[in-house]
């Protein structure tokens, strides 16, 4: 079994970059994104900010991904394809993106809330958000990767009875977009891979409101609950260090714009 492969300090800064770039494409989307919007036009929109600021789109011909974003709605897990149908009111879109640079990779995604969402599908979104501030708090030196695990694991399901799906999972990341380790959302504390300086992980909880099976479309890509309800994730890319985990995307850039798009909702609940 491959082991992961620590990075530099040098290298983890070219990864920050990275993904500070994804999550400035992310934000440039935000800006756009409501009712009525295509998501072939957003997924145009991304490759075009990816490749005027000096990157390639990440996921694009990357094991045949067909398009720059991964765009994901409502009972869509993760993997949607950009599509002809209008977003409308009332539906929640991971939208997931990648780039590539100096040899490294960059990744992060965000679920947006389009004009008025159920309460309880809300709550979902805030959940999901919150599991991964957690799983992240428990990324520093020396501890399990299962304890990343078990705390998104333990706040979804025994916390709030939402569900972890299982047959997908946070990874590794550097020159090659997925590398070991694979990260589960779900385990128990104190097993897995200890967790050294220089490790870096994507950590993405997909939780679903309903059952944790899932099924994948006739296209190859799509992953959707098989119950059909609702679907939450979350990404962000860390690095393990010695003074704690150090987040190397911005979700905060990307809510910034949230706050100034009418058409978006915060993913808060309401007091």
């Amino acid at each position: 079994m491959s082991k992961p492969i620590y990075k530099s300090d040098e290298e983890i800064e070219l990864i920050r970059q990275n993904c500070l770039l994804v999550s400035k494409t992310l934000a440039h989307i935000a800006g756009h994104l409501k009712e009525g919007v295509l998501g072939a036009d957003l997924d145009e929109m991304a490759e075009t900010f990816i490749r005027d600021h000096g990157a390639l789109p990440g996921f694009k011909g990357l094991y045949g991904c067909p398009s720059t974003l991964l765009i994901s709605k409502n009972e869509v897990v993760v993997h949607g394809l950009p599509s002809d149908v209008p977003f409308q009111n009332g539906d929640i879109v991971s939208i997931d993106c990648g780039v590539y640079h100096n040899e490294f990779y960059g990744d992060a995604a965000y679920t947006f809330a389009i004009g008025e969402i159920d309460p309880d599908v809300m709550k979902l979104l805030v959940v999901t958000k919150d599991s991964l501030a957690l799983g992240i708090s428990q990324a520093k030196l020396d501890n399990r990767l299962g304890d990343v695990s078990h705390a998104i694991q333990h706040y979804t399901e025994r916390v709030h009875g939402y569900s972890v799906v299982r047959d997908l999972v946070g990874h590794g990341l550097g020159r090659k977009l997925h590398e070991k380790p694979e990260v589960p959302n779900y385990g128990k504390r104190g097993r897995g891979i200890r967790l050294e300086e220089g490790l870096v992980i994507a950590i993405e909880p997909m939780i679903n409101m309903g059952t944790k099976s899932v099924r994948q479309a006739k296209d190859g890509w799509t992953i959707y609950t098989k119950d059909k309800k609702p679907s939450a994730h979350f990404e962000h890319t860390i690095a393990v260090r010695k003074d704690g985990p150090d987040i190397l995307s911005d979700h905060g850039i990307i809510e910034e714009v949230i706050d100034k798009n009418e058409n978006l909702q915060k993913v808060s609940l309401k007091s």
